[in-house]
């Protein structure tokens, strides 16, 4: 086995059994050669962990764009590991699931975290409800809001939840407050290496805001988009297409991203947080954007998947949930909707496919 710089803490455990450097590149090999899927990218993952090179290659979700390849060094890995295991308080023997693909960075984050802090993490396949598979109990998860959702009566083996890679819907939110399990929204992107900021869902600690992480500072630009200075975890400022109210330095209240955007006749509007209060009404996955409109510019859509099993909503209902200024003024149905490999929505694919949605007459 070649050297490298990479020690793997003494108290690593993988499902219970603990692992130095050369019998954990054993059995990712092994791993390699698994037939069940998520083993075999978890096996690659660990194998290129170990080699000697100082920076992993990682693919992007393709959120907001196509995905793409970049080049991350290791040891920021280390330190994004140790910022999560200070701000949660998570010391060595943490008990840990990981339930996320591990070909995307929230994955990849979960075992270097064990490994760098010596947690025992157990590991299961990516499925909707993974708490359901067995009895065990932990001390720290992190899962997508469907997960969650599907989760709901087993969060009482977890102590600490964090919820990533899309809006939680005010349903779910609600529903979260009735649960022991400290639960936390987070922050993040491939390029900051997971998370750097957190919200806390429930519990005394619930907040509307984002707190950063140690050693992370945000302000804002011109467009009032967040720009993110984590020198730890990255060698320049990352500036994203997240607008937010900047409250401080170290924290601040997502509205939305820019992108999405909607000015209709001089009002923004933000389709992820309509979104988020028709989420408990729909039956089906849907999207707010915009159209071209004579008088305001642009005019709210409402964009819902086709589904001839499943009676359409009473709209007139919905939306009386939304001020006069959030109501779609059209609404479509779209034949099948894309989704990235981490299961958000592609929007943009969507929205200039959209001569082939049909108008719904209200």
């Amino acid at each position: 086995m070649r050297s490298t710089s990479i020690n793997i803490h003494p108290k690593f455990k993988l499902n219970g059994l603990s692992y130095r450097f050369d019998a954990l590149h054993e059995l990712a090999l092994n791993f390699e050669e698994s037939l069940v899927p998520y083993e075999k990218v978890i096996g690659k993952f660990i194998k290129e962990w170990l080699n000697n090179k100082e920076h992993i290659m990682i693919m992007t979700s393709g959120t907001s764009g196509a995905p793409k390849k970049i080049n991350i060094l290791k040891n920021q890995m280390i330190n994004s590991a140790i910022a999560t295991g200070a701000f949660f308080k998570l010391p060595s023997e943490t008990k840990a699931l990981l339930c996320l693909p591990a070909s995307y960075i929230a994955g990849k984050m979960m075992l270097v975290r064990a490994m760098t802090l010596g947690w025992d993490l157990y590991f299961t396949g990516p499925q909707k409800d993974p708490l359901g598979q067995n009895d065990k109990t932990y001390d720290f998860v992190a899962m997508v809001p469907f997960q969650v959702r599907y989760s709901l009566k087993h969060l009482n083996k977890v102590k600490k939840l964090i919820v990533g890679g899309a809006a939680i819907s005010e349903k779910l939110n609600e529903q979260l407050q009735h649960v022991s399990t400290e639960v936390f929204a987070t922050y993040g992107m491939t390029e900051t290496l997971s998370h750097v900021a957190v919200k806390a869902i429930n519990g005394k600690a619930k907040s509307n805001y984002y707190a950063a992480l140690p050693n992370v500072n945000f302000s804002v630009d011109r467009r009032e988009c967040l720009v993110i200075e984590a020198p730890h975890v990255s060698n320049i400022k990352i500036i994203t297409n997240d607008v937010v109210k900047l409250i401080s330095s170290n924290m601040f209240e997502y509205l939305g991203r820019l992108d999405n955007v909607v000015n209709s006749g001089g009002v923004k509007l933000f389709p992820e947080q309509i979104e988020a209060k028709l989420a408990m009404y729909m039956n089906r996955p849907f999207i707010i954007s915009s159209e071209k409109e004579e008088i305001f510019g642009y005019q709210l859509i409402l964009i819902i998947e086709e589904d001839f099993k499943k009676e359409l909503p009473d709209f007139n209902q919905v939306f009386l949930n939304l001020s006069k200024y959030e109501r779609p003024k059209k609404i479509y149905t779209y034949s099948k909707f894309l989704f990235t490999e981490t299961g958000k929505i592609r929007r943009s694919e969507i929205l200039n496919d959209l001569h082939q949605a049909t108008e719904i007459i209200q």
